[in-house]
């Protein structure tokens, strides 16, 4: 009997990776999204596709009464980190009531495992790298909420015994990005910028550090966590070792763009400086090969853009709190 996987947001980025996965291992495949990120083209014609979204309470329950799921892949999120303290509400009823809609759900229909994608937003400053046994301290409202949800699934298990795998990846990019995202993103950002001729745009003087992590490095390790037992109940960051500034990132974009660097800096946000983890723990269970490097993933994602062309950029019709946005989101 062929397994039955949920994948919520699986029009998405990250999303629809997991999608093809899962597809290619043999799962039925239903992705729940409801397109405010994603597009439906991103969704592989093999899975069977449901729009509607996470906090519709009443959509969640009949496709978990309609689908036998063994597994469910949470993916869905509204994930512009910096814009969460504006958009607080919005934030928490995306990013955590929609999650315990989906847990729920899991509990009621005995759900085998529960897989969600987390973030390293979590840890907020902390000792680096980042490592699971910290105590998390986030410090914007979308760190607090992928925090909440990791919470409620270690209550769910001692409760009801629901089984969880927990992932916090970090700065992922790849093929499929949504580069039309002003908030969100910022390797599409910058080649949607170099698209349109306009400067890249960097937030203080650009020496923040992320470790930036191609989605290759991520997905496959995502999908099949199912399959590996000493990988329930445990929390995994997900990612790539190398750290790099924002303006060493944005040289590199423009050299895979074939692009002539054109840096504009713009006034300091707040936000974490400086951000990347310690993936022991993610190496002894899934034993990875190897990691692409930087100027390979730029590489294959740049080829894939410039195939695709610009995307248009939206602004958030939904701000709650203006005072302290920064000018360029307004």
């Amino acid at each position: 009997m062929k397994i039955t996987s949920l994948v919520t947001g699986g029009a998405g980025f990250i999303g629809s990776h997991v999608v093809r996965y899962l597809l290619d291992k043999g799962h039925k495949v239903v992705v729940l999204d409801d397109l405010s990120g994603g597009v439906q083209s991103n969704i592989d014609l093999r899975a069977i596709i449901c729009i509607g979204s996470i906090t519709d309470t009443t959509l969640v329950q009949e496709i978990f009464k309609k689908y036998a799921f063994t597994y469910v892949y949470h993916l869905a999120a509204y994930a512009a980190e910096g814009l969460s303290h504006f958009i607080r509400r919005f934030n928490y009823e995306n990013n955590v009531i929609g999650s315990i809609n989906l847990i729920n759900a899991a509990v009621n229909h005995e759900i085998k495992c529960f897989v969600f994608t987390s973030s390293i937003a979590v840890y907020g400053t902390n000792t680096l790298p980042l490592k699971e046994s910290q105590y998390p301290k986030p410090e914007d409202p979308y760190g607090i909420a992928k925090y909440a949800v990791e919470m409620d699934l270690i209550n769910a298990k001692k409760m009801f015994g629901l089984n969880s795998i927990i992932f916090r990846p970090h700065n992922v990019y790849g093929i499929y990005q949504n580069i039309g995202d002003n908030y969100r993103n910022v390797v599409g950002i910058f080649m949607n910028q170099i698209l349109k001729n306009k400067p890249l745009t960097i937030f203080g003087d650009g020496s923040q550090t992320r470790a930036f992590t191609y989605i290759d490095d991520v997905a496959p390790y995502i999908a099949n966590a199912t399959d590996i037992p000493d990988a329930y109940n445990q929390i995994f960051n997900v990612g790539d070792d190398t750290v790099y500034s924002v303006k060493e990132l944005a040289m590199a974009v423009s050299k895979a763009m074939d692009a002539k660097p054109n840096i504009q800096t713009l006034d300091k946000r707040d936000e974490v400086t400086h951000a990347y983890a310690d993936h022991t723990r993610f190496e002894t269970i899934f034993h990875p090969d190897t990691y692409t490097p930087l100027v390979k993933g730029l590489t294959e994602m740049a080829r894939w853009v410039k195939e695709n062309g610009a995307h248009s950029s939206k602004k958030f019709k939904h701000i709650e709190i203006t005072k302290n946005l920064p000018p360029s989101w307004k």
